[in-house]
This record gives structure tokens, sequence and C-alpha cells, in this order.
């Protein structure tokens, strides 16, 4: 990116917080990808405003991250801005029970500061690899539990660099959608209603769908999480095995054995074999059973 541009940027925000091809690996939970024209992390909303000002200005390309992990990096990396939002993670109570988070903060962050607050209704989010802000894009969910169910309120950044306030309804939450997707908006913040509760219940739900996690999905390979959503009538793993692809791998990418539904790198993967293996997977389930599966991971690069 032009070196007058990068300069400005540092004006804006500190220097070391500006970052010059920055290598996405170390910041997609794939941990893939290559290099990032500048890796940019605003401070605070203000900064933000003027980071996004600029790159419109000279039509330059950036994308908004959290924690990475709904995300494929191309090998050939992205030639435009990564803007992370990970400085944008407090977590506050506001009144008796209500979270206030930041877009940046962990899903993990806030159910334990949920359950340190005697609050429940979030247990279900704790083992959600991500943030808040990307969980309400795709109104993120998980053992019948989805963030519709506990946002009161979400405070984004329209794409004219306007803040505005979307109550729950105007949310439009649906399955892993909601009217932040497609609209350009930016999260940056989320109100969270819960319900007061006993603690020590809290925590246990919150240990026991820990445990069903580690027996259930391979924690223990970088992914994405579930890679496909879910078709309707039909769950994506039992597609996905009855094509014969438990176990298949291209490279160091591969189908997991214990869940068909998440594509890992089981050791050296590149973004290129994590591609492949997702497309040739679609192929095959389409072929099998007539059912188009469609990934919940964003590809960002060329591919």
């Amino acid at each position: 990116m032009n070196k007058e541009v990068v300069e400005y940027m540092r004006q804006i925000v500190s220097s070391e917080n500006v970052i010059e091809n920055e290598d996405m690996s170390r910041h997609t939970t794939f941990k893939t990808g290559g290099p990032a024209s500048l890796f940019i992390s605003p401070e605070d909303t203000e900064q933000l405003i003027k980071v996004i000002e600029v790159l419109k200005k000279i039509s330059g390309d950036y994308f908004i991250l959290g924690n990475g992990s709904n995300i494929l990096v191309s090998d050939k990396g992205f030639d435009g801005a990564v803007i992370s939002l990970k400085k944008f993670s407090g977590i506050e109570l506001k009144g008796d029970d209500t979270i206030v988070a930041g877009a940046g903060a962990l899903n993990s962050a806030i159910a334990s500061f949920a359950r340190d607050n005697s609050l429940t209704g979030f247990e279900f989010a704790a083992g959600i690899p991500g943030t808040i802000g990307g969980a309400m894009i795709m109104n993120a969910g998980a053992y019948d539990g989805e963030m519709k169910q506990v946002t009161k309120e979400v405070t984004v950044l329209s794409p004219a660099g306007e803040i505005m306030v979307l109550d729950n309804q105007t949310m439009e939450f649906g399955y892993r959608t909601s009217a932040i997707k497609g609209r350009g908006y930016i999260v940056l913040s989320v109100e969270l209603k819960l319900e007061k509760g006993d603690q020590g219940a809290i925590s246990e739900k919150m240990a026991e769908l820990a445990a069903r996690r580690r027996d259930k999905q391979p924690l223990e390979f970088p992914s994405a999480g579930s890679t496909f959503k879910r078709p309707e009538g039909f769950f994506a793993g039992k597609l996905i095995e009855d094509a014969g692809l438990r176990g298949y791998s291209i490279g160091g990418a591969a189908v997991s054995d214990k869940h068909c539904g998440f594509v890992i790198n089981k050791g050296g993967a590149t973004s290129s074999d994590i591609y492949r293996l997702i497309t040739e997977v679609k192929a095959k389930v389409m072929e099998t059973s007539g059912v188009e599966l469609e990934p919940e991971v964003i590809m960002l690069g060329d591919f």
C-alpha cells in the first residue's frame, strides 16, 4: 500500500498498531493465510471511523476482523487493509441483568463474566470460538441457544459513517444471519439481556457443555468450527459422512474423523488445501444426496 497512506494511518492509529505485510496465519483459527498489506488495530470508534474514511477516499479494500474464527485467508494474502477490533474488548455490567460488551470481546470471556455475576442465559456461547461482533453478524448459536435470545440492542457503524442502535427486532435475526449481513454495518458494541441465576448451576452448565464439545468436536486441531451451514431438513456432518468423506484429506486439510461437519488443519495445511477440500466436499455431497452445502466460512482474497 502507498507509503503516504501508511504514514497517515500511523498518525491516526499509533505506529505499533499499524503493521505492513502481516501474516494472517497469526490471526485466524485455521492457522493459515498469506499477508495482509496492512493490519490496523484502532483503539476506539473515533480512530476506526477515521481509518475507514481514508480507505474509502483511496478506494482501498478493507476487511473487519474479530477473532479470525470464521475466515479462510488466501495463501496469496489480501491486497488491502485488515482492521482488527481486538481492542474493542471491554465488558461491563449495566444494571442487574444487562452486559455491555465491545465487538471484540470473546464469547468465552463474556460467558465467564456472566457466570461471575450470577447471570444465566449465555452459557451456550462459552465455547463459540469468536467475538460477540462476529456472533451478531451470523446469529451464532449452539446447544439450542442463539444470539437472538439474549440480544437487547446492537450499536453499529453504518457505511455512511453514522452510529446507529439496532434493537432485537431491527436486527432481523435468522438462521446464521442478521440485518448486519450484507449491509456493510460494523458492530461496535452489544447489550445482552440475561437473567439472574445461581452461580453454581451456571458453572455446572458451562462445564457440561464444554465436556460435550470436547467429546464430539475436534478441538485439538485448528479449524473454523462448523464448516457448513445446516441445510434445511438435514445435518451437514451426516451428509458428508454418508458421502464417504469421513477422514478424507487434501494435503494438510481433512474432514474430521470425530465430526464430519468440521474441516480441520491436521498439520501443515495451506489455505489452498482447505479451499479445495471444501469444494470437493460440496461437490461430492451434491452428487450423493442432491443437497447443496453452503460454507459458513468467509473466503478472503483470491483462491
